[in-house]
C-alpha cells in the first residue's frame, strides 16, 4: 500500500511539472480574465470569482482556487510563452486555444507576435 501511494505522488508532481510546460498550439483568442480559473488555466465561459489580493484582482473557479490565489504568490503568476518573462496574471493579456486552455502574455503587441506565425 505504502508503495503504491509513493508511485501516485510521484506520478502527480511530475504530472504538475508536465502541466507548467505546456506550449500553446494554433491560433489564439483573446479572453475577458474574469471569465478564467487562474488555477486551471482554463476559459470557462462564464465570470469567475473574483479574488482581490493587494489592489488586484485574480479569478478561481471554487473555494480551493481561490484559497491557492489568495495565499500562494507563484500561482499569481505565469511566464509569456513569446519573451519567457514572467508576467502577473492580473495584468496579462489573456488568450485560450480551441479547448479553452488559457496563457498569459505581456501585452497584446507579444500576442500579436505569437499568433503571427499562423498567418501566411
Amino acid at each position: 500500500m505504502r508503495k503504491s501511494f509513493l508511485l501516485l505522488a510521484v506520478l502527480l508532481v511530475s504530472l504538475a511539472a508536465f502541466a507548467d510546460d505546456v506550449k500553446p498550439s494554433g491560433v489564439l483568442t483573446k479572453v475577458e480574465p474574469k471569465t478564467v480559473c487562474m488555477i486551471n488555466e482554463q476559459a470557462m465561459g462564464k465570470d469567475q470569482i473574483p479574488v482581490e489580493v493587494e489592489g488586484k484582482t485574480y479569478y478561481g473557479c471554487c473555494e480551493m482556487c481561490k484559497k491557492a490565489l489568495a495565499e500562494n504568490a507563484s500561482k499569481r503568476a505565469a511566464v509569456d510563452p513569446v519573451t519567457g518573462k514572467q508576467v502577473d496574471k492580473a495584468k496579462a493579456v489573456i488568450a485560450s486555444q480551441q479547448d479553452g486552455r488559457v496563457f498569459y502574455f505581456e501585452s497584446d503587441a507579444t500576442l500579436a507576435k505569437y499568433n503571427a506565425q499562423f498567418k501566411k
